[in-house]
């Protein structure tokens, strides 16, 4: 089918392939796979959490917008992930975007408030939205670990995404504290005048 866009004729291309109205998906591959799949729930998992990456980048205010080059990486870094799991002799993410998460998340805990007990999720709708994105990561590893059983992925995919969770909440703390929310403890604060 072709368009009319600027004056110019472009192919349009449908997004809907009808491979996967039976419940299976095709792998890079070429084989078809039920969309059950450990690789393709891993793969989905990862995709849930660029997704709300997203929601979080467009969540940002005039103080932490400066954050949305920083985030928009880790997307791409996500992409890469998964073109490593799905493709094979893919070798994208190295233990170097390890190494610069952790000297990130040091650099985060040195500018914000130390943390004396937990806390509840939540804050401005980028820092909520960024604890959120870690029980994302959380889940994401935790299908990561799921393929490894049956599929061993390399140490520096396990590593990131591991680290990537701590990131994630360390970020959220950061953004947090610029715009100005305390962060709630986990426990109930005990009120001596009405017993509670």
């Amino acid at each position: 089918m072709l368009i009319t866009w600027f004056g110019k004729e472009l192919l349009m291309v449908k997004i809907y392939t009808k491979v996967g109205d039976h419940g299976q998906t095709k792998q890079v591959t070429g084989q078809m796979v039920d969309k059950d799949d450990a690789q393709i729930e891993t793969l989905g998992a990862f995709d849930e959490l660029q997704s709300w990456i997203g929601v979080v980048i467009a969540a940002l205010t005039a103080g932490t917008a400066g954050l949305a080059d920083e985030l928009a990486d880790r997307q791409r870094e996500l992409y890469q992930l998964q073109s490593d799991i799905a493709v094979p002799r893919s070798h994208r993410i190295g233990a170097e975007l390890t190494t610069r998460l952790e000297e990130r998340i040091d650099d985060i805990m040195a500018t914000t408030p130390r943390l004396k007990e937990f806390i509840l999720p939540g804050g401005s709708p980028a820092g909520a939205g960024l604890q959120y994105a870690r029980t994302l990561a959380r889940r994401a590893e935790r299908q990561l670990v799921t393929l490894h059983k049956a599929s061993p992925q390399p140490d520096a995919i396990m590593t990131y995404v591991n680290r990537l969770s701590d990131y994630l909440f360390a970020l959220a703390l950061y953004v947090n504290y610029r715009e100005g929310y305390q962060e709630v403890p986990s426990k109930k604060r005990v009120d001596n005048n009405s017993g509670r």
